[in-house]
């Protein structure tokens, strides 16, 4: 096979070029048939440092067509044999970790300690789905005298996922291993912004021998994401990205009979009560809202103040002040992304906000770079969009309440329903909090409460779209389809309502 990639040179941030990225389709480098592109920034400069194919109507179908060839002798394969493609890929992986970390911090511009935190977690998502074949054990019962039945785990066929910047490895390997290892064919769509971690991907998946046609790469936007959604040789489509897009998108998709699941926004609450432990709670909660920019699903957006809490929040404060982009954290994605930021932080000054840290003016050490330091705003309205809307930036909001109730109230408000945590050292609190909050993934005394294999991720209410969780063993579930096969060989001399 010919690599357009390759293993990523690049050891430190210093501006690197590489090739443009192009569509991967039935195991050769295809270009967009409109020839039409767009530039790759690095944000941690400001520049473009390669480009990504703006693909057509037609250029899905072309996947779709590999895609659809190379099912019928691929899911032939035992799933043993499929989990092994896994298990050489994440040898692979382990063997240029370092090289992929940069690669994740030149594309998407957060620090290397980040992106190499990403790679890890993309790695145990393959290594769950090397472990598949012993979980999908099919049962199997004698549910009469000489009656059997068996459950078996059957692919859907061709199937498809549109995957968002933030986190360009990790996220596409939320799918992947259960849908290949499931015996479908996969046609993936990574945002166009941050292409090169899934070029490298579709090269290390062909190097540990997974057939042509199998996994398919088309870059694009908008268009290309709505011919994924319409096209009739597709069974099932995910997609992870922003609320207002991700049900869009769900009910589009659903409307052409695919099976669908769409994770969206959020604005993901953590509350301190006075009895939190103030270190603890101060490392916790600047780590959960500056770390990768912000710009996580994940990220604490409001921090709703429970009664006096004033130290735990000079703490707080005191911390994200220290805190140094390009060093502690990255760039944020472009020039639109610090207009659209520092928007909310004027506005929620205007509304009479107070601003305790102040990251408008910080930047990093390169020169053209897309920056906005930590910045937290004290007293900022319930009802006001910096404490409803997803900044998706190192903005932590502090909105005040009296009590636990209160608390509780302002959390449920939210249409969203992804995350939500409690600072505390009370068992009662937690237990009261984490029974209530309307939240898929909550943490105790955690700001970024990722559930980590096997168990799933996936919110509620408004940042899901679907059923079940995306991850672990919903995420085999939804790839795939159970068959049910009743058997009798023999008659049987004494007979039941089945005989």
């Amino acid at each position: 096979m010919s690599q357009i990639l390759g293993t990523f040179s690049a050891t430190n941030y210093a501006f690197t070029a590489t090739a443009p990225a192009q569509n991967w389709i039935g195991g050769e480098w295809a270009k967009a048939s409109s020839g039409a592109s767009i530039d790759v920034l690095n944000p941690r400069h400001g520049k473009a440092m390669s480009a990504a194919p703006m693909s057509a109507a037609q250029d899905v179908d072309r996947a779709v067509t590999a895609a659809a060839a190379a099912l019928p002798e691929w899911k032939q394969w035992p799933m043993r044999e499929r989990a092994q493609v896994l298990y050489r890929l994440r040898a692979l992986m382990e063997g240029e970790r370092e090289a992929l970390a940069w690669l994740i911090a030149h594309e998407n511009g957060k620090i290397y300690a980040q992106a190499l935190a990403e790679v890890d977690k993309a790695i145990e998502c393959v290594e769950f789905g090397c472990a598949l074949p012993n979980m999908a054990a099919g049962a199997q019962l004698d549910v009469s005298r000489g009656v059997n039945c068996q459950l078996s785990h059957e692919p859907l066929g061709v199937v498809a996922g549109v995957t968002p910047f933030n986190f360009p490895l990790m996220v596409p390997l939320w799918m992947l291993p259960q849908a290949l290892v499931g015996g479908n064919c996969f046609v993936l769509k990574p945002s166009e912004q941050v292409p090169l971690s899934m070029v490298r991907l579709a090269e290390l998946l062909a190097e540990a021998g997974l057939p042509s046609g199998v996994f398919n790469l088309v870059h694009g936007g908008k268009p290309t994401v709505e011919a994924l959604c319409d096209h009739p040789g597709i069974s099932a489509f995910a997609f992870v990205g922003s609320t207002a897009v991700a049900r869009s998108v769900y009910g589009r998709a659903c409307a052409t009979g695919k099976r669908a699941l769409c994770l969206g926004g959020a604005k993901n609450h953590l509350i301190v009560v006075p009895d939190a432990d103030v270190e603890l709670t101060a490392e916790n909660v600047v780590a959960s809202f500056t770390g990768c920019s912000g710009q996580r699903c994940m990220a604490a957006a409001n921090l709703v103040a429970v009664g006096d809490v004033d130290h735990i929040i000079a703490a707080i404060a005191e911390r994200a002040a220290k805190l140094v982009p390009g060093v502690d954290h990255g760039a944020v994605t472009n020039a639109g992304s610090i207009e659209r930021i520092n928007g909310y932080i004027e506005r929620a000054e205007q509304g009479g906000a107070k601003v305790l840290v102040d990251g408008r003016a910080k930047r990093g050490e390169e020169a053209g770079g897309y920056w906005v330091g930590a910045t937290i705003l004290d007293n900022v309205g319930a009802d006001t969009p910096a404490a409803k809307d997803e900044i998706f930036g190192p903005v932590l909001s502090i909105v005040r309440v009296p009590n636990l109730e209160a608390a509780i109230a302002l959390e449920n408000s939210s249409p969203y329903g992804n995350a939500s945590s409690i600072y505390t050292t009370s068992g009662h609190v937690a237990r009261e909090v984490m029974g209530r909050v309307e939240a898929g993934m909550c943490g105790v005394n955690i700001g970024v409460p990722v559930p980590r294999e096997p168990f799933g991720f996936g919110g509620w209410n408004d940042s899901a779209f679907g059923h079940g969780n995306i991850t672990g063993w919903d995420g085999f579930r939804f790839w795939t389809r159970p068959r049910k096969v009743t058997s009798k060989w023999a008659l049987q001399k004494d007979q039941t309502w089945m005989s």
